[in-house]
């Protein structure tokens, strides 16, 4: 056996990644050439749109997974946060993520799901941080007072600090790792600090995928990244994906219709509600929030935060939590992306984007959003 992962109470066998390997449910994942090849190529397919690469590149992602060898080992560590990174990644349906990087990656360490425990898991790190080539992936912040958060006696930050210089690459995965999230919202009494914050000291990059928690295709995408270019994908000044962060959730949301149309929902469990209408009235931030959820989705592509009937609460956002409360308060002087930066209210607003002609729209269509504005409550 390797010193690799337990995904459940047992290990991982270093085998090539077309035998079968123990999954957490007590059964066996399907190694690639089991999955039903219509399945593994729907999912490469729309693995290349996730990344914004077209329907060409689903062969190639297909490629590289399959010819990943050997698997680039994983340092998973899970800090201060309440691991729901590590619990959607587990949670994966197939064909899933958690398959897939099961199949590509070793993952070496990640002390929340792994048989290992006391000194043999820290045994495990040490081997794993010592053969270098590794992807240190980092769940949760840090804090800067000396006792507040220890792991096998050592503090979480000099851990950081002792593992991250060693590592190909490192990715902070969810909002605690990225700006601190709930752990590190105000006062912050443990002085929490992001990953970011963490390694600029030592002149270290790291890529961030913030969300709450984030969804395990997004490390995905930049695992595959790594694989079919040789590199990690292009950042934004925040370190995160531009293929994954670079447009609002507003610009992708499927009731943004209704809000060009002015077309609110005024109070939970009422008709317009029932309707679809839209629900920044409600305190719905996702013009102002930048991530794919309405994309890519949750729980096996079902489902996310506005199709369930519930308005974003803004978790991908690197201000989040404290710049994004209360959670289901409307925020005032919201600005726009693309409109001259308006700021007014939903009501305004809405008349305003369902007249812009950079809605591309017609007269007509345009005519009956200003209409609609109207019913909705406006002004």
């Amino acid at each position: 056996m390797s010193g690799g992962l337990a995904v459940s109470v047992c290990y991982i066998f270093d085998t090539s990644i077309f035998e079968r390997t123990w999954n957490m449910r007590g059964g066996f994942i399907r190694g690639l050439f089991d999955i039903d090849r219509r399945d593994f190529l729907k999912f490469c397919s729309a693995t290349a749109a996730m990344m914004g690469l077209s329907e060409a590149y689903a062969p190639k992602i297909a490629e590289a997974v399959t010819t990943a060898a050997p698997r680039t080992p994983v340092v998973w560590l899970t800090l201060s946060c309440d691991s729901g990174c590590t619990e959607m990644f587990i949670k994966a349906k197939r064909p899933s993520a958690a398959e897939l990087i099961l199949d590509v990656l070793s993952v070496e360490f990640n002390d929340t799901i792994m048989a290992a425990a006391g000194e043999q898991a820290e045994e495990n790190l040490k081997n794993a941080v010592d053969k270098g080539g590794f992807i240190l992936v980092i769940e949760g912040a840090m804090p800067t007072k000396p006792g507040y958060g220890t792991i096998a006696g050592k503090d979480m930050l000099d851990i950081v600090k002792e593992v991250a210089p060693k590592a190909l690459a490192v990715v902070a995965i969810g909002s605690c790792a990225t700006n601190t999230g709930i752990p590190g919202a105000a006062p912050n009494p443990s002085g929490l600090i992001s990953v970011t914050d963490a390694l600029k000291p030592l002149g270290i990059a790291n890529v961030n995928l913030p969300g709450c928690p984030a969804d395990p295709k997004l490390l995905v995408g930049v695992v595959l990244n790594y694989l079919l270019f040789k590199k990690l994908p292009d950042l934004d000044e925040l370190g995160r994906p531009k293929m994954f962060y670079a447009k609002t959730i507003h610009e992708q949301c499927e009731r943004r219709s209704h809000f060009e149309a002015g077309r609110f929902v005024e109070a939970f469990g009422t008709p317009e509600m029932e309707k679809g209408y839209c629900l920044y009235k409600m305190g719905c931030k996702g013009p102002q929030t930048h991530g794919p959820c309405p994309t890519i989705r949750y729980n096996d592509n079902a489902s996310w935060c506005i199709l369930a009937g519930a308005p974003c609460i803004g978790c991908l956002d690197m201000k989040w939590p404290d710049a994004q409360s209360p959670f289901y308060g409307r925020l005032a002087g919201v600005s726009i992306p693309g409109f001259g930066g308006v700021q007014s209210t939903a009501d305004k607003v809405g008349k305003v984007l369902g007249a812009a002609t950079a809605i591309g729209i017609g007269a007509h269509a345009a005519a009956t959003a200003a209409k609609g504005g109207k019913k909705g409550g406006g002004e």
